[in-house]
């Protein structure tokens, strides 16, 4: 038995890995159940199959040792994606999965390279296998997924964040206020004006955010299509060197490029998406979509620590506030998980831990408020 084997940082990395093919497995699995198209179900089928035989590589690796594997159920973070994947399909769980494919770290631990290469693969036929299916070039589907197809990833991040602003700020609004010794009703009525508030600032704030984006991308645009109509050559030779950065040979550079600028469409998308990082067909979303989105999130963290003062009064009120407020912030840490990888209990606390001190530090700075004002 080689040292190596027995080191237990090893051994740990070998364990941390099997879990992870078993729960990519249980979760493509759940993506095969869940489509509809026969296509895509065999190609999840055939990745699940992969992650199998990754895990029963380590599985084995583990045996040979005399080391136990331990259990082969899902972890809690594999059944929430699992059941996402039940409920909404690909447009939440493929970003996530793709991120992990690429970030594998089997790159390291499988000596043949064999597992690495197989992430790789499985990223490339995912992005290849939506384009299809929706109509698009390959290109510019995989194009579409290392930037725009994480928007999945980011919507459950942005989700997130808004419910969490809401919660965080309107919280310790109503914790501020019931600190100063406000009645009850007076508290219920400075929560729903701090909830439409936030809400409609948050909404504001997003579509001027996206909008302005929008209008700054249509600018680069409409002055790259210039540059492309009055110089093409140059801008030809341009985007032959952007290839030849990502590895292409000089030769191979210039004829991807001369074929890409061939049609004035295909080079300004070409242009815009690998000088500019600006995907054409999306330029950052809808600025309505986006305000709308933020100010309902908001409004879904926000509203939580009133409820209790729709129907009590005084300190059972704030108690019950609290509590709710409490859940919710463990709630969102847990979601965060959905995106880190991380302890559940870590996750959550850290954001219970946070929230409670913004919910104590307004407590007394409204408690000392009010005693200075009586």
């Amino acid at each position: 038995m080689s040292e190596i084997a027995t080191d237990p940082a090893t051994i740990e990395r070998w364990k941390a890995t099997r879990r992870d093919e078993l729960d990519a497995e249980a979760i493509y699995v759940a993506l095969a159940r869940s489509e509809v198209h026969p296509e895509r179900q065999e190609l999840f089928t055939q990745i699940a199959a992969d992650e199998r035989r990754h895990a029963d590589h380590w599985n084995a690796r583990l045996l040979e040792v005399g080391v136990d594997p331990g259990p082969a159920d899902p972890s809690q973070r594999a059944r929430i994606l699992c059941r996402l994947a039940g409920d909404f399909g690909d447009t939440v769980v493929v970003p996530i999965m793709r991120d992990r494919e690429l970030l594998s770290t089997e790159a390291y631990l499988d000596e043949s390279g064999v597992f690495s290469r197989d992430e790789e693969r499985h990223a490339r036929t995912l992005a290849a296998l939506v384009g299809d299916t929706r109509g698009e070039p390959i290109g510019r589907a995989l194009a579409r997924l290392q930037r725009g197809r994480a928007a999945g990833g980011n919507a459950l991040r942005a989700a997130v964040l808004g419910v969490n602003d809401g919660l965080v700020s309107n919280a310790s609004l109503v914790m501020g206020v019931a600190g100063a010794g406000v009645a009850s009703e007076d508290i219920l009525i400075t929560g729903v004006a701090g909830l439409i508030a936030g809400a409609a600032s948050m909404a504001m704030g997003e579509w001027i955010s996206v909008q302005s984006s929008r209008e700054l991308s249509e600018r680069e645009l409409a002055v790259e299509e210039a540059h492309i109509a009055a110089s093409p050559d140059v801008e030809r030779a341009e985007l032959a060197l952007v290839y030849e950065q990502k590895g292409l040979s000089p030769r191979e550079a210039g004829q991807v490029a001369e074929r890409l600028s061939a049609d004035p469409v295909t080079a300004l998308d070409s242009h815009a998406r690998e000088e500019l990082g600006i995907d054409p067909d999306e330029l950052g979303g809808s600025p309505w979509v986006a305000a709308g989105t933020s100010f309902a999130l908001f409004i879904l963290g926000a509203i939580l620590p009133i409820i209790p003062f729709t129907f009590l009064s005084g300190n059972a009120a704030v108690g019950l506030a609290l509590a709710i407020s409490a859940a919710g912030l463990f709630g969102i840490g847990a979601a965060i998980t959905l995106l880190t990888g991380r302890s559940v209990l870590r996750s959550g606390t850290r954001q219970l831990l946070f929230g409670a001190a913004a919910f104590a530090a307004t407590y007394g700075i409204g408690a000392l408020f009010g005693t200075a004002v009586g």
